[in-house]
């Protein structure tokens, strides 16, 4: 099949660091080649794939420091896209919304993968507005602010097998691994560390809109005794991170996409504790990979029952529901589903 996947230009595929979408769209792509595909990836110049590249900026732009209007660079990239959309059985887009008007106009098989949050009050009128957009959720509680939109399946996110391996716990600490913000609550981790009396490392990115929450929020608690704030690490450090990891922490405070870094943690056999926001339920299974709980206490009593879960059996259910394998085999049930109906609708009667 020949397949295009568009990813945002923000970060690389894969990021350097920090970025969930593109390491998905990174992972999805290799699969896909590895299974004998044709795939282009429209990205950023900067990506390392072994797909054909189009580079739709010569550098992710968060590292660009030339750039000052970074939606030229995007709408370049989408008028790409659509000059080539004819070559391609499936477009597969992973940048938000941007390409509706466009995709509209064009005749050809595509689809959109939603990696965000969906429940502000303004994107509402814009998927009534584009009801024939074929939409993918990554878990069936992103879909519920809009439920109505068309929505043709549900793909969780999957990491490759070996990317990360089971670690030794032998590090003793609370992790938190992903981005300093408000809806993420790295000052909640911190209270819950300090209520349990275990260590807790930090290992987060901190972008300029967040820099104020950082510095009013965060960093008068770092002084506290045994947190660690280690800032952004990259996809090398993370085994050892997350494997001697006692327990990660997802003390999350939004309607949760997903959480890429709970399968991480998984692939390392590290259990979760993990509040229950958005699709936090239908990735952690409560008193097998983790804990779901519902405020402070209930999490505390969660660190504390961590003993009782099991390591191997962690990393098994990773392997059972988490890997590229699956993820890229139900997007290619997606794409056989798309040609086909895009067939019979071509066909005589």
């Amino acid at each position: 099949m020949k397949i295009a996947q568009v990813a945002p230009l923000t970060e690389s595929v894969p990021p350097q660091l920090y970025g969930g979408t593109e390491r998905v769209v990174s992972y999805l792509t290799e699969e896909l080649v590895a299974r004998g595909h044709e795939v282009t990836l429209f990205a950023s110049g900067d990506s390392v794939t072994r797909a054909e590249l189009r580079p739709g900026a010569p550098r992710a732009l968060r590292f660009d420091q030339q750039c000052r209007a970074p939606l030229a660079y995007e709408l370049l990239m989408l008028e790409q896209v659509a000059q080539h959309a004819n070559r391609f059985d499936i477009t597969h887009f992973h940048c938000d919304c941007l390409h509706l008007p466009l995709f509209r106009r064009v005749a050809a098989r595509y689809l959109t993968t939603m990696h965000g949050r969906l429940d502000l009050p303004e994107l509402a009128p814009l998927y009534a507005e584009f009801s024939e957009a074929p939409l993918v959720s990554i878990s069936a509680a992103q879909r519920r602010p809009i439920e109505w939109a068309n929505w043709i399946g549900t793909v969780h996110h999957g990491i490759p097998e070996t990317l990360l391996t089971p670690g030794s716990e032998r590090g003793g600490y609370l992790a938190f691994l992903g981005r300093i913000c408000p809806e993420k609550r790295p000052d909640l981790a911190i209270r819950l560390a300090l209520g349990s009396g275990l260590p807790l490392k930090i290992a987060a990115k901190v972008d300029k809109a967040d820099r104020a929450y950082f510095e009013t929020t965060v960093r008068p608690l770092l002084g506290a005794p045994n947190i660690e704030f280690i800032g952004e690490i990259d996809e090398g450090r993370k085994a050892d991170f997350l494997g001697r990891a006692t327990a990660l922490l997802f003390p999350v405070d939004w309607p949760e996409p997903f959480g890429l870094v709970l399968i991480e943690a998984f692939a390392c056999g590290t259990p979760v504790i993990a509040f229950d926001r958005g699709s936090v339920p239908e990735v952690v299974e409560h008193g097998v990979t983790g804990y779901v709980v519902d405020g402070v206490g209930d999490a505390l009593g969660a660190i504390a029952a961590i003993p009782r879960l099991n390591r191997a059996q962690i990393r098994h259910e990773f392997e059972r529901r988490f890997t590229s394998r699956r993820m890229t085999e139900d997007y290619l049930a997606l794409y056989r589903s798309l040609k086909e109906r895009s067939k019979a609708t071509l066909e005589p009667a």
